[in-house]
């Protein structure tokens, strides 16, 4: 009967000490405050295992020099806000939680941005988001051969592109003065 009463106090007490530790406004909810526990965990473990499972292995769109240059000018007008241009970062990415990967430079080993993922790989990401990172879904925005135009021009990034790609994606963007940049 001890055992019983215990639980049921147990499972009564631990919900309003988590609901007393929401609503106090304790959690880490700032970009620049440090990650939960398992934060990180709960979002890319799932994530790798749904992209692996829905991963197309064959792009039904060629990484030609015309499909990297319409991709060209979609990553400037859909995604170098957050991921930055060729040379040009984007400085208020860092105060993104996760911060948002600048995808003309490289990072771990060398690698440029995400050319070391399969073209399948980025467009899941492009079409559908991820949770939990700021990276929205964009199967509204573009259609499906835009998305991959865009995969298939992050896969190539640490290639030589076409000079008329590089030209794009090496002029600055035209923002606002008072933008983010």
């Amino acid at each position: 009967m001890k055992f019983l009463i215990g639980l049921l106090i147990g499972l009564l007490v631990m919900p309003l000490c988590i609901w007393l530790y929401l609503r106090a406004g304790s959690p880490p909810v700032a970009t620049s405050d440090p990650a939960l526990p398992f934060e990180e965990a709960i979002v890319h473990l799932p994530l790798h295992a749904r992209i692996e499972r829905e991963l197309v292995k064959k792009p039904p769109v060629e990484a030609s020099a015309t499909n990297l240059e319409i991709g060209a000018h979609i990553y400037r007008q859909q995604c170098a806000t957050c991921h930055g241009l060729y040379g040009i970062p984007v400085k208020f990415a860092k105060g993104m939680f996760p911060e948002a990967p600048q995808l003309w430079e490289p990072h771990r080993d060398g690698v440029v941005g995400v050319s070391d993922d399969p073209p399948g790989e980025t467009y899941w990401k492009v079409a559908n988001g991820i949770r939990l990172s700021g990276m929205p879904s964009f199967k509204k925005v573009l259609n499906e051969t835009e998305m991959w135009q865009v995969s298939q021009l992050l896969a190539n990034a640490d290639k030589p592109l076409p000079p008329g790609v590089l030209t794009l994606l090496k002029q600055p963007l035209a923002l606002d003065p008072a933008g983010p940049q």
